[in-house]
């Protein structure tokens, strides 16, 4: 199996592995099912076994549940992990209601994660998004104060604008940042990724296959309780249309002789040295597809025409990345 190699997480970060293990499908966030618990920690175990170091979780994924399958994924085993934790999102009956950024709140919730986790410290810890609705000197300025004290050991952010990952660094290092990006989702392109580069900020790229869209599986129409459906890009004709431009994706996988969500993940990878994918995943027999995804390679055409064929605004329709 593919051995993942390590990256700097951004000038101020550690090493750490190349490909993330998103853990989040492993627990019920939107009022799903959730998945078998012997198998989502046998899971992130054989993920830390081949060198994938990288667990992302947040304490509102299934209301601490996701914490708590780390939490015995890294049991006996704290110094093979690194351990990103999202924060201030608000769920009740399944459904997202709000975000909460003070303070006060973060001191609090940071206790229960620790709990949840059965660590010490968090390695990487990161409001989940910015509403404004606290000032961002305080959020960023509280997450300064828990690494002051041991609690926290880098600052993260999470799907922020350009001008609010600058005013971040400005009070503290960011380590890293969160962001959907795919062949799909370009947009932090011509300025979030650029702000990234300039600051040093490491880019943890999560819905690389833009949430199913780009592995070549997905048919129209949908089912009619598929969550997708809320989104205008898998509504009608868009749908229709977009499925029609993945068709140019699922050909060259055949071509090179993969799955057309690997080259959707690998697309992502080839970005540069300091983006990483971020893969979710419940099942162990996932992992050896998505690891191999880190060793394909792209001709100059080929890239050139995949950039092409997905420039900005070649997919039609929203999704939850663009708000």
């Amino acid at each position: 199996m593919t051995r993942i190699p390590k990256i700097k997480l951004g000038n101020h970060g550690p090493l750490v592995s190349k490909l993330g293990l998103g853990c989040m499908r492993m627990s019920s966030v939107w009022g799903g099912p959730t998945n078998d618990e012997t198998e989502s920690v046998a899971t992130i175990q054989m993920a830390l076994d081949n060198g994938i170091d990288f667990l992302n979780t947040g304490d509102f994924y299934g209301s601490g549940h996701n914490e708590l399958l780390v939490g015995k994924a890294v049991k006996g085993r704290r110094d093979d992990a690194f351990i990103s934790v999202k924060f201030g999102a608000i769920f009740y009956n399944g459904q997202w209601i709000g975000m909460d950024l003070r303070p006060v709140a973060i001191k609090n919730f940071i206790n229960y994660s620790l709990v949840r986790l059965g660590v010490d410290t968090i390695d990487l810890y990161q409001p989940s998004r910015l509403d404004g609705s606290v000032p961002l000197e305080d959020v960023i300025g509280t997450v300064a104060d828990l690494i002051k004290e041991g609690k926290v050991r880098y600052l993260g952010v999470s799907e922020i604008t350009a001008d609010q990952l600058r005013a971040a660094n400005s009070i503290h290092p960011v380590a890293a940042l969160e962001i959907g990006y795919s062949l799909a989702d370009r947009q932090i392109e011509s300025d979030l990724l650029v702000a990234a580069r300039e600051l040093g900020v490491g880019v943890v790229a999560f819905a690389n296959t833009a949430e199913g869209l780009l592995t070549g599986e997905m048919k129209a129409p949908l089912a009619a309780d598929d969550y997708h459906n809320h989104f205008s890009r898998f509504q009608g004709d868009n749908l229709t249309m977009n499925l029609e431009k993945v068709e140019v994706l699922k050909n060259l996988a055949k071509e090179k002789g993969y799955t057309t969500a690997q080259l959707a993940i690998a697309w992502v990878n080839a970005q540069g040295g300091y983006i990483m994918p971020l893969v979710s995943m419940s099942r162990r027999s996932r992992l050896p597809e998505n690891m191999q995804a880190m060793d394909i390679r792209f001709t100059d055409h080929e890239m050139n025409m995949l950039n092409t064929h997905f420039a900005q605004g070649a997919i039609l329709g929203s999704t939850y990345l663009q708000r």
